[in-house]
């Protein structure tokens, strides 16, 4: 495998759901410490680099919680209202940098969003003017390198470099097609879940397989189920709805979800109850502990304050339980583009 030896970073850019700044700091701080400067606006957290920072991503980034996308940055440049270009490729030429794609972004938010229109027309010229300097060049058979302009405003950018990953979004949101067949718009947050937190889903959601849906109503989340060739438990008192009311996959009971279990183990669990966080993590601790299943997705619904307190006494609860069982496991979690006011997490329970 052909080693890329990268400039050193000069700070930490995290994308992140406009209102979740300060849970997407404490994320960066959890991994880089709380030494070196800081700056935030709607979107987006910057950290200094400190002696206490990993510069190695790929051993890390799946412990973020609140942090869509997670940027290491050479700079930021101030940028004048005309010719923003000049000042980016005079940055660049102090690094002389190959790279093989370009991603002009901005932050999640209504100004942000202004900004698309901007960044497509100034994507040509950018690209033009990094390949005259001989920097972009074309992609042959080592890692991609992804040169980043994450535009705060028109007027400031912050500039990374970085070996591109599959889980990479533009702008750190995924654009997944919502399928007309599915009840309600609840399907994406699972189909998000599904390609952003399990490996291989693939492999792991197969046809013949068990899934039971807690508090499954109207079917936005069985539907992820179902498509991918799974049996499918629907508990709950509400009524399926669409293509999910009387699928031959589907067999829908009326019951409460944090009491019912099925009579013999099955392969996944989901849960997108309406419920205090603290009380689905006891349900899904129980679930897993018992044997009831080996992978789980669940949503935990978050309190507007000590948001990020309250994951973690959610998750070491499961923890605690796991351990307490002598299982071995692999947690993930995630504030997912699809999610508002809630987490998305999966655990996986056994060797594999």
């Amino acid at each position: 495998m052909t080693t890329v030896l990268l400039p050193p970073p000069s700070g930490f850019l995290a994308y992140c759901r406009p209102g979740f700044e300060a849970e997407a700091l404490a994320d960066l701080q959890a991994r880089h410490g709380k030494q070196g400067g800081q700056d935030s606006a709607a979107g987006w957290v910057w950290q200094a680099r400190s002696p206490k920072s990993s510069d190695d991503e790929g051993s890390w980034n799946n412990s973020f919680v609140f942090i869509r996308q997670h940027l290491p940055t050479l700079g930021r440049i101030a940028l004048p209202e005309r010719d923003r270009l000049t000042p980016i490729i005079d940055f660049l030429k102090g690094y002389s940098p190959v790279f093989h794609e370009i991603w002009i972004e901005y932050p999640d938010t209504n100004e942000g969003k202004a900004l698309s229109s901007f960044a497509k027309k100034f994507q040509p010229y950018v690209e033009k003017a990094a390949r005259a300097q001989g920097w972009l060049q074309a992609h042959g058979n080592g890692p991609l390198i992804r040169l980043h302009l994450f535009f705060a405003s028109q007027n400031e950018v912050f500039v990374g470099l970085r070996i591109a990953r599959p889980g990479d979004w533009l702008c750190g949101i995924p654009r997944l097609r919502f399928p007309s067949e599915a009840p309600s718009r609840s399907t994406l947050k699972l189909f998000e879940a599904f390609i952003t937190l399990v490996d291989e889903p693939e492999r792991r959601l197969k046809p013949g397989m068990t899934g039971v849906d807690l508090g499954a109503a109207p079917g936005g989340w069985t539907y992820q189920l179902v498509h991918r060739g799974l049996k499918v438990y629907a508990i709950d008192n509400g009524p399926m709805k669409g293509s999910m009311d009387g699928h031959p996959q589907v067999k829908h009971l009326r019951e409460d979800g944090f009491r019912w279990k099925p009579r013999q183990p099955v392969d996944w669990l989901v849960c997108d109850m309406v419920e205090q966080p603290v009380r689905i993590a006891a349900l899904i601790a129980q679930w897993l502990a018992s044997g009831l299943a080996r992978q789980t997705v669940f949503n935990l619904k978050l309190p507007m304050k000590k948001r990020h307190t309250e994951v973690e006494r959610c998750l070491q609860l499961i923890r605690d339980a796991l351990d307490d069982a002598g299982l071995r496991y692999r947690i993930r979690a995630r504030h997912l583009y699809h999610d508002r006011e809630e987490i998305t997490c999966y655990i996986r329970v056994g060797k594999d």
